[in-house]
């Protein structure tokens, strides 16, 4: 059994740095998660309008509504299997954005006729398909496509005219020894909504589960 980003990538998956190919071979058979903390140099946000969009998502812990400089950070990945059958990849952000508080941004990923598939928020109420390639620096860079919104008998596939794609580059640094990440959300019409970039460190510990903590309350059977 190969891991989700590696049956997605297939050969292209040994293009990827080797400290990359560990971060994102996380999978229940090689029975290991990847701890990473850091700091973001800047989480930014686009104009005042954005701003309750980016509330609404924090209640479900898709979005981050705060900016900052220098705001530490973790993010863990954690391979269980969920209540479907389907091996999943845990991708949990949370960020100290102000003493005494701190965001979660929620992501369980998933494979799904050989493509990533990345369930959002706390209920996986957001599917988001993505398309993975590898750079020249052996990195990873993930683009969101098509996304669809589930919660209870609704179900549809959400204009982008309303959302946004993400843009995502995710690198190992000889220089500094450590992993890099650069977001950016861009509206096709209204262009910059949300981004961060920022520094971090790995550790990887022996794991078949993930703990409850970061599973999503329900698990989304549509994809």
């Amino acid at each position: 059994m190969t891991s989700v980003f590696e049956e997605a990538l297939g050969a292209d998956f040994q293009r990827l740095h080797p400290m990359m190919r560990r971060r994102f071979g996380v999978g229940l058979d090689a029975g290991e998660a990847c701890t990473g903390r850091g700091v973001m140099s800047s989480i930014r946000r686009g104009p005042w309008w954005t701003v309750p969009f980016l509330q609404i998502g924090r209640l479900r812990n898709i979005l981050v509504p705060d900016v900052g400089e220098d705001v530490p950070f973790t993010i863990e990945n954690h391979p269980y299997r969920d209540e479907l059958g389907r091996e999943t990849v845990t991708f949990v952000r949370t960020y100290a954005t102000r003493p005494g508080r701190t965001a979660r941004f929620d992501a369980t990923m998933v494979l799904v006729d050989g493509r990533v598939l990345d369930y959002l928020g706390t209920h996986q109420h957001l599917a988001v398909d993505l398309d993975l390639t590898v750079d020249e620096r052996g990195g990873l860079v993930l683009t969101s496509d098509a996304q669809r919104f589930h919660e209870g008998p609704v179900s549809f596939r959400f204009p982008m005219l309303l959302s946004g794609r993400a843009t995502l580059h995710e690198w190992w640094s000889e220089e500094d020894q450590a992993f890099h990440v650069d977001l950016e959300v861009h509206n096709r019409v209204f262009g910059f909504l949300f981004g961060y970039r920022g520094t971090f460190t790995c550790e990887w510990t022996p794991a078949t589960d993930a703990p409850d903590r970061l599973k999503p309350v329900r698990t989304e059977a549509r994809t």
